[in-house]
């Protein structure tokens, strides 16, 4: 498979980060404003007709001097504009804005040459002007016709540059004309004058040009290596992977060496640069009373500037590299990851095939015995393929930690290693343990077969004629009882228990070897039970019968202390209660769901009842409406007995100390899920519920609104719910410990502890089936409205029609709600089951329908129907909401009633981001799921048997 580098940090990124030290760097040197550079006028700037000494006036204008120079009207106008344009660009923007003050120096020369001076000024200046100084000649004749000539020429010189002079509020003329140099001192500081012009400035004006040239190549040199960069750069990230591993180290070592020699470059560059700034910060390290000139401090903040743009270029190409060095390596890693993957997975599939041929489960103790011999062979020829597979799945996942380039290639691997080596483990598991099972059948039969024969012979060495005297009779019967009691040793059960242990692994061959063993036992205790009771009969003794009486329910059993001897009262249920939902409770199955019939619901909840003379106020003589509600109420205070009974029966008594012994630790650990928020329950119910629907009694019309008034304190069934698997889980673990038992003696309940926990999801069906009722019967008679009324002035009465209506629409509004919570707890006992589901599911909505499919995991760019016929699908747990799709997978586990499945959360999808489209013809069955933003689709085919 070809890859493209996509790099963290793109080629965009790197290329305009390289832009932005370019353009810094035209910036630095001005190169936007003049494109000159100074080894472009190198012989103009050694005439030295103007400098830049570093100078600056009072308020930090820069200063421009024109020295004495004879040839200066000379001067060709080109190399005259192009010294100012580049003297002019050198300052920073802020100092040019302030505008130059210009010194010209004609102490020995004339008039004519002022004059041209400022003429040239005037024309081809192109900075912004604040002052003109200019230093008269000393000829007495030169100085007249300087003073007569510059009277004329200055108004003539501001109509020349009426823009470029800056008006100044201290000086009413930008020329000033001066005597000599001490009158300059006056205007500006001897510090920032040359020392021809008497002042304490060091300039050296071919220091100057050395040092500016310097700069100046540095900064091209900078320039340039960081456009190749760009180059270099846009180059990597559209290399493309190859496919072999020894193609990819080539590449490598190539793209290495080409990092290596502009790396190289870099670092050459930045010791030019720490070299040349070492030169120019020289004068000021040599003596310590020495202090760099105005021009050399420029030139050092100007290098510095270039210095941090190199670095910044250097780290910008350092960090792209470092990502492309990166994505490199992972390339490797994915081919050395890819190629063991299809060697694992080769070893994995031949060693499930081999599995898949180990059907034989035995027909002895011997064959048995060696199979398992051979299928403990099997596993450990399994271990290394198994290890290496899981080591490669690890290898997978810190390659996705590490956040490589291919984790939608690398992840299906992991998930797909992992799976064979579930389907591996899980199979030999289910293999060895049919195997046990298989031993453990074969030696029970064995068992029973000798104890069979044992019986036989022990019955056969019974004479009868010792069994003529009492004595005789006696030994018999003590023989016989000794040894049916050793059955209990022998461990042998009935046909059902028989059967229900071991169904899943009944072959023919071993089912009728069982038959024959089971029918051997059965005739051998019939002629046991015959025999004794002839030898009763010979006995004849005689006793008298006891009548056993049933003990009132008032009167059961109390729990007491022996240490205090003080009874502690349990509250036990009422027959009543208990009767009126043991027919509902008993036709409950093992399953947490509602699966129970409202048809079922009313016979169940009318079992117990004992039928009575009718009365007048009896529930026959009410309306149908006030019938129901009765009949709400009666339920709903055995529902709160019901509840207080395992409160009181269960939950309290695991505290007393003298039953500690009786409680295992793994109850004890967990007798928190086992129960629930069964006492929120509880104390919602008999506190507030109760009383409310009471109220309803004498005003049926209230009772929807009763139902919608504590539609959220109803939301505690859903956390009940959410924790019923969890808590069959721990039952079926300890539903055989003495202290279950102890308490439902005392309670004198005739169900197991579970069959009351299921209570809950009955009431909630209870209540849908009450409401429909009541919408059946929501006409004005069964409101309890007088039928005379009713034609007198219903029939007339606007407002009671409308009041009908609205009693109505409250009902199917409460009837809503109910169903919404019913499914919202089937949801809840649906996902509690699922390990690994995320707490955020109720996100996607209502659960509209689940089902197990075949599900096909393709990629999309490689998608071909081979590819489909190739690959096993997986088998998956699919549950459809309003707004998503949810997969698990399903896992089969041994429980109680044989092997049942258990579900494992893999992934969600939200429907809005999905294509769904039929594949078949006129077939239903298949389908194919495809996520707009992702490389996988999945083709999904449901069950045969769904």
């Amino acid at each position: 498979m070809l890859f493209w580098l996509k790099e963290e940090m793109a080629p965009e990124e790197l290329s305009r980060r390289l832009a932005t030290v370019i353009t810094h760097i035209d910036e630095i040197m001005q190169q936007e404003i003049r494109p000159l550079v100074a080894v472009d006028i190198i012989e103009q700037l050694h005439r030295q007709f103007a400098i830049l000494s570093g100078g600056r006036g009072k308020d930090g204008a820069p200063i421009i001097t024109f020295p004495e120079f004879a040839g200066f009207k000379h001067l060709p106008e080109e190399d005259f504009l192009n010294v100012m344009t580049y003297l002019t660009s050198i300052p920073s923007v802020e100092a040019a804005n302030i505008g130059f003050v210009i010194v010209i120096d004609r102490r020995r020369d004339k008039w004519s040459s002022i004059k041209a001076s400022l003429t040239r000024i005037a024309v081809a200046f192109p900075g912004n002007l604040q002052l003109i100084f200019i230093l008269r000649p000393s000829c007495f004749i030169q100085r007249t016709f300087t003073d007569i000539g510059i009277k004329y020429y200055r108004d003539e010189f501001k109509m020349k540059v009426p823009v470029l002079v800056r008006s100044s509020t201290l000086f009413s003329s930008p020329i000033i004309m001066l005597n000599s140099v001490s009158d300059l001192h006056g205007y500006i500081d001897k510090s920032q004058l040359t020392e021809d012009l008497g002042g304490t400035l060091e300039y050296r004006h071919n220091q100057w040009i050395n040092h500016r040239t310097a700069i100046e190549n540095f900064a091209m040199t900078l320039k340039t290596t960081a456009q190749m960069l760009q180059m270099f750069g846009v180059c990597l990230a559209t290399t493309e992977l190859p496919r072999g591993v020894l193609s990819t180290e080539d590449l490598l070592v190539s793209h290495t060496r080409q990092r290596d020699k502009l790396q190289d470059e870099l670092t050459l560059l930045g010791k030019q640069g720490t070299t040349l700034l070492s030169c120019i910060q020289e004068t000021a390290t040599t003596s310590p009373t020495s202090k760099l000139s105005p021009n050399e401090l420029e030139n050092v903040a100007t290098m510095e500037r270039l210095l941090l743009e190199l670095d910044e270029t250097e780290k910008a190409f350092n960090q792209f590299w470092s990502e492309h060095h990166l994505k490199l390596h992972q390339c490797l890693q994915l081919q050395h990851f890819e190629r063991n993957f299809y060697e694992v997975k080769l070893a994995l599939d031949n060693l499930l095939a081999e599995q898949a041929e180990f059907t034989d489960i035995g027909d002895s103790v011997i064959r048995v015995e060696q199979l398992l011999k051979e299928h403990k062979n099997l596993e450990g020829k399994g271990e290394e393929p198994l290890e290496k597979a899981q080591l490669l799945a690890i290898i997978g996942d810190q390659l996705i930690q590490s956040h490589h380039y291919a984790v939608d290639s690398i992840r299906p691997r992991c998930v797909e290693l992992r799976h064979l080596c579930d389907d591996f483990i899980n199979e030999s598991k289910k293999k060895h343990d049919i195997l046990e099972k298989s031993l453990e059948l074969h030696r029970q039969l064995d068992k029973v077969s000798h104890w069979c024969e044992a019986g036989i012979y022990l019955l056969a060495s019974q004479a009868v004629d010792k069994c003529q005297s009492r004595e005789g009779v006696d030994v018999a019967l003590n023989d016989i009882e000794a040894f049916l009691g050793t059955a209990k040793e022998y461990q042998l059960p009935s046909h059902m228990e028989f059967y229900s242990q071991f169904e899943l692994i009944l072959t023919i061959d071993v089912k009728t070897r069982a038959q024959e063993v089971l029918q051997k036992l059965g005739d051998v205790q019939e002629i046991f039970h015959k025999r004794q009771m002839s030898l009763m009969k010979l006995a004849a003794r005689q006793t008298r019968p006891v009548q056993p009486v049933a003990p009132h329910p008032e009167s059961s059993p109390k729990w007491v202390s022996p240490k205090t001897s003080q009874p502690c009262t349990l509250a036990p249920l009422q027959r009543t209660s208990e009767e009126t939902y043991t027919g509902t409770l008993e036709k409950e199955d093992d399953e947490t769901k509602f699966e129970v019939k409202n048809e079922e619901i009313l016979e169940g909840s009318h079992d117990g009842e004992n039928p009575e003379p009718e009365q007048p106020d009896s529930p026959e003589n009410l309306s149908p409406t006030r019938r129901i509600i009765h009949d709400l109420l009666e339920t709903e205070e055995i529902y709160i007995k019901e509840i207080k009974s395992i409160i009181d029966g269960y939950i309290t008594p695991m505290d007393f100390i003298w039953l500690k012994h009786l409680i295992p630790d793994v109850l004890q650990n967990n007798k928190e899920f086992l129960f629930g928020n069964i006492r929120e329950l509880y104390e919602f119910h008999n506190r507030t519920f109760l009383k409310e629907l009471e109220k309803c009694t004498e005003n049926p019309e209230l009772l929807a609104r009763c139902f919608l008034k504590r539609k959220e304190d109803l939301q505690i069934y859903f956390k009940y719910h959410k924790n019923l698997p969890r808590a069959r889980a721990i039952w079926q673990e300890c539903q055989d410990c003495t202290f279950f038992g102890v308490c439902q003696r005392q309670l004198d309940h005739n169900l197991p502890l579970f069959k009351y926990l299921r209570g809950p999801s009955q009431r909630l069906i209870k209540y849908q089936m009450l409401l429909k009722g009541l919408l059946d019967f929501e006409s004005p008679e069964d409101l309890g409205i007088d039928s005379g009324d009713q034609e007198g002035g219903l029939a007339k009465n606007g407002p009671k029609r409308t009041k009908d209506s609205a009693f109505s629409a409250e009902l199917q509004q409460a009837l809503a709600m109910l169903e919404d919570l019913i499914k919202s707890c089937e949801l809840a006992v649906d996902l509690a089951a699922v390990t690994g589901c995320p707490d955020d599911i109720r996100k996607l909505g209502k659960l509209l329908m689940h089902g197990s499919f075949n599900v096909w995991t393709v990629h999309k760019d490689r998608y071909k129907m081979k590819d489909f016929i190739r690959f096993k699908p997986s088998r998956r747990q699919i549950y459809l909401f309003e707004r998503g799709i949810v997969f698990c997978k399903i896992r089969m586990e041994p429980s109680d009633q044989g092997l049942a499945p258990h579900y494992r959360f893999k992934k969600s999808m939200k429907l809005m981001t999905l294509s769904i489209r039929h594949l078949g013809r006129g077939s239903s069955r298949k389908f194919e799921i495809a996520n707009r933003n992702g490389l996988e689709k999945y083709i999904l085919q449901r069950s045969p048997r769904e």
